[in-house]
């Protein structure tokens, strides 16, 4: 299996995890709420919502479309900060985040140096 399938797979794992712990939305934010210079929109959406409306549309983009990926994402971090006080319930969501971390940029954000 290939980057780009792999990728694709960890995406629906992502959907589907986000469903799961009662974070995927029906309703889109308003147009303004999705147009953030900030990392992970974080001025305007939670983390989740980052996750649904702005990472998710433009991965299956890229795939759909057949564009390069990234080759450097650092998603992972994020979740584990956003989460660290329900760490338990977003464990899942965290490790998909990291694998789909590593699969792009070959490295384990979230490993200590050594």
């Amino acid at each position: 299996m290939d980057q780009r399938q792999r990728a694709a797979r960890l995406l629906e794992r992502l959907e589907a995890e986000l469903n799961c712990l009662g974070l995927w939305q029906a309703d889109c934010p308003a147009a303004h709420e999705l147009q953030s210079s900030e990392p992970f929109a974080v001025d305007k959406l939670d983390f989740h919502q980052w996750l649904q409306f702005i990472m998710l549309p433009r991965m299956w983009d890229m795939i759909d479309g057949e564009h390069p990926l990234p080759q450097n994402i650092a998603v992972s971090p994020m979740a584990a900060h956003v989460y660290r006080h329900e760490l338990e319930n977003h464990e899942g969501l965290i490790t998909i985040l990291r694998e789909f971390d590593v699969l792009l940029s070959g490295a384990d954000p979230l490993a200590e140096d050594v």
